[in-house]
């Protein structure tokens, strides 16, 4: 399994995916290759996907610690983090001075589990957005 594979499936999944989301994927070169995989319809929440020996990692950016408000942090934090387990696949991070959702998933991951993963942390995403929305500037 490698970020082409996941690529090409997602893309040729058109409207007949299990989900009902369609894909849009971008491989981004570097030190380590990326996908870029943008739901249609969810542009500003693309979900980034690297694939190691061990697993298939997938990471959507919420927010720039800039974007917190300043008395709000300490209470965002722990609203965070009462909100960790109860969310289906996904956990938060900070990457640099953003904060991020994410969810990793077994190197033998079917494509449909990939699908419901990628679906499942970009509902996440667009989630904790609208419920972290008052710690937010």
């Amino acid at each position: 399994m490698n970020i082409h594979t996941i690529a090409d499936h997602l893309n040729s999944l058109a409207d007949n995916s299990d989900t009902g989301m369609s894909f849009d994927c971008q491989p981004i070169s570097g030190e380590v290759d990326v996908l870029q995989i943008t739901i249609l319809g969810r542009e500003e929440l693309p979900v980034f996907v690297s694939v190691t020996d061990d697993q298939i990692l997938c990471i959507s950016y919420l927010w720039g610690a800039d974007e917190v408000k300043t008395d709000s942090v300490g209470a965002m934090h722990e609203s965070m983090l009462e909100m960790n387990i109860p969310m289906p696949l996904s956990s938060f991070s900070k990457v640099g001075d953003k904060y991020v959702i994410f969810g990793a998933l077994s190197i033998n991951s079917s494509f449909d589990d990939i699908e419901h993963e990628l679906t499942v942390l970009s509902n996440n995403a667009l989630e904790v957005i609208d419920d972290m929305s008052e710690y937010l500037v």
